[in-house]
């Protein structure tokens, strides 16, 4: 049985289609990535995961459990967290109170201490910092306080929407070396990212999404020596 497994899901805003029959599967433990350009559906794909949006049709099973069209506080208890695109801090809070309302949900509350201390030991700056306001800190800061706040959730999917964003060279590859040690403490990644040679250099398996369509998919590295993903993404 797959950690997650999503089938023939369509998504609409209104009249406008943003997925289309898209169909993967997540075994626990990966890192999948799921690349794309941007406006092709990737948001909306982990928005519908959390259940922030409803599909129009099709099944998203977690644990084998469907959890399509449930409301984001049931996919949180869970275990499926949602890191957002621009990190979506609390800037008037301080880092401390930022990390433990990441603990909001009964499972998570109840091993809060030694979430934090697993936060602190991963991101010491964060533990430096521990008394300042969000919006005082530098954008890599804010990410590693984002995905900080994500694992306080106690996560068995945690979603990582476009964490690359905004950020210099340096700061991308430290995030992507900080997914990969998340990954090895036995936390399934689910990650979404228009960096395509990043994120498929640290990926497990990748989807390649178009326009709302899964329109390649395999192991990481073979998705990123494909001649298509070259052309389109890389310029090669």
């Amino acid at each position: 049985m797959s950690l997650l497994e999503v089938s023939n899901l369509n998504v609409h805003y209104g009249d406008l289609q943003a997925l289309y029959d898209v169909s993967l599967k997540i075994e626990e433990g990966e890192i999948v990535s799921m690349i794309g350009a941007n406006g092709a559906g990737k948001t909306t794909m982990i928005k519908t995961i959390s259940g922030l949006l409803s599909p129009t049709s099709g099944k998203i099973r977690f644990l084998g459990e469907r959890i399509d069209g449930l409301p984001p506080h049931y996919t949180a208890e869970k275990g499926i967290i949602q890191i957002p695109e621009g990190r979506g801090i609390f800037p008037f809070l301080t880092v401390l109170e930022n990390l433990t309302i990441g603990a909001y949900t009964p499972r998570a509350r109840q091993k809060m201490d030694q979430s934090l201390e697993m936060v602190f030991e991963m991101f010491p700056v964060l533990e430096e910092r521990k008394t300042q306001l969000g919006r005082t800190l530098s954008g890599g800061e804010q990410q590693m306080l984002a995905i900080g706040r994500g694992l306080m959730a106690r996560p068995r999917l945690l979603m990582v929407d476009e964490p690359s964003l905004g950020l210099a060279p340096i700061l991308v590859k430290k995030v992507f070396e900080i997914l990969r040690q998340i990954n090895t403490q036995g936390i399934t990644i689910f990650l979404v990212e228009q960096n395509v040679k990043q994120s498929l250099n640290l990926c497990n398996r990748g989807y390649v999404l178009e326009n709302g369509r899964v329109v390649l998919e395999g192991m990481g590295r073979e998705v990123l020596e494909d001649e298509r993903i070259k052309k389109a993404y890389l310029g090669l």
